[in-house]
């Protein structure tokens, strides 16, 4: 590395720091849970994407345990060349079958499901409409595919309408809607009856990123379609095993048979990537069996989540409206919202500030998330916590 571009990396972290921006990592040293310890002290997690407090679920690691005895560590070869194993289709089906599509296809991560979708489905004829807060790896899948690009404003169906004619009046041979079934850093449902009428009006297609609805949206988990009764209408959905469903690793598309097919044979990241390991996959079936007959623990997480929410409001909080176990709470400033996260450390709770790049400047927050393994002791406890934290900071009088 030469001298002048070392001096540019360190003006560079020094710039992010004196904004504010820099972000810090806590190991934590126990399994992922509702209660994790870090640095010596028990701590209160809430934030987490473990929605169904599965992360540490007894009857997944004797799942996985049982797997590496059977199947070894990994797989050491990409799916095509010698990386499949029977398991690895059972969980693809499994997953089809779960949300009501052909087929599915496993990836290493939904960042990697939804940066290899585009480019083998879209060529330079076609157009992708994007929502304008879709998560970071749809974004990047789209600049990878030659397709024209439209964006319409955040659930503005409005816009979306005029992207789509304008599309249309471009010449566009195919059309794909994409966005994310809930908007990760506010907490928001797309608005899937509205966009998928939309999509039929216009004859477009429409693709949904569910990482943050899957196993406790909608009947069974099913995810935002479902729990908008839209499923037949969604085309292309993918997902993660590395939230609700266990909190590991692992990313899939499912949808039409023709469309897994052509995956298969083109996106780029299932085909140079390694399968994924056999532990994650049999841990990833039990994690299915788990979620079809998991009411209980959907049931327990709305009820926090609720609870959680009405409580933050009580105390005078400024709050994302929503119904979702995701719950913002809005502070503006990112050294304020590291401030906060800092203070509510040393009070037990463990956060973490959210801004720019994450979020818009001037829009960051505490992205707090709720888990069905949280008790309602541990609630009034975080309560208490945010309680004290705000009226530290000044963000509570």
């Amino acid at each position: 590395m030469t001298p002048e571009y070392a001096r540019h990396l360190a003006e560079t972290l020094a710039e992010i720091e004196q904004q504010g921006l820099m972000k810090q990592e806590r190991p934590i040293a126990t399994p992922q849970g509702g209660h994790v310890k870090v640095n010596g002290r028990e701590m209160l997690n809430l934030c987490a994407n473990n929605y169904l407090g599965l992360a540490d679920d007894p009857r997944l690691v004797a799942a996985a345990k049982a797997s590496l005895d059977a199947d070894g560590y990994g797989m050491a070869s990409v799916r095509f060349i010698c990386g499949t194993k029977p398991m690895h289709r059972e969980l693809e089906q499994a997953i089809a079958r779960f949300l009501g599509k052909d087929d599915a296809i496993l990836f290493a991560a939904c960042f990697d499901a939804n940066g290899g979708l585009f480019e083998p489905l879209l060529g330079a004829e076609d157009a992708v409409i994007s929502d304008a807060l879709n998560h970071a790896s749809i974004i990047d899948g789209v600049r990878l595919c030659k397709a024209q690009r439209y964006r319409y404003a955040n659930s503005d169906m409005d816009d979306l309408e005029a992207q789509l004619k304008a599309a249309r009046a471009a010449g566009a041979r195919h059309i794909l809607i994409a966005t994310d079934g809930v908007f990760s850093m506010d907490g928001y449902l797309a608005k899937l009856p509205e966009i998928t009428a939309l999509a039929e009006r216009h004859d477009a297609m429409v693709m949904v990123d569910d990482c943050h609805a899957t196993g406790f949206m909608g009947p069974q988990g099913r995810g935002t379609p479902h729990h908008h009764g839209v499923a037949d209408k969604v085309d292309i959905l993918t997902g993660t095993l590395g939230k609700a469903l266990g909190g590991a690793i692992g990313g899939y598309i499912a949808g039409p048979q023709a469309v897994v097919d052509l995956l298969r044979q083109r996106a780029r990241p299932y085909l140079f990537s390694n399968s994924l390991p056999p532990a994650v996959v049999a841990a990833g079936l039990e994690a299915l069996k788990i979620v079809e007959a998991g009411d209980a623990l959907r049931a327990r997480l709305f009820e926090n989540a609720a609870y959680w929410r009405a409580g933050l409001e009580s105390l005078g909080f400024d709050l994302l409206p929503g119904e979702h176990p995701i719950v913002p709470v809005m502070l503006g400033d990112a050294r304020l919202s590291q401030e906060m996260a800092t203070r509510l450390y040393e009070h037990g709770v463990y956060v973490a500030g959210f801004f720019f790049p994450v979020v818009p400047k001037g829009m960051a927050r505490i992205r707090t998330q709720m888990n069905a393994a949280l008790s309602r002791e541990d609630l009034d406890q975080a309560l208490d916590a945010f309680g004290k934290a705000g009226r530290e900071t000044g963000v509570l009088s």
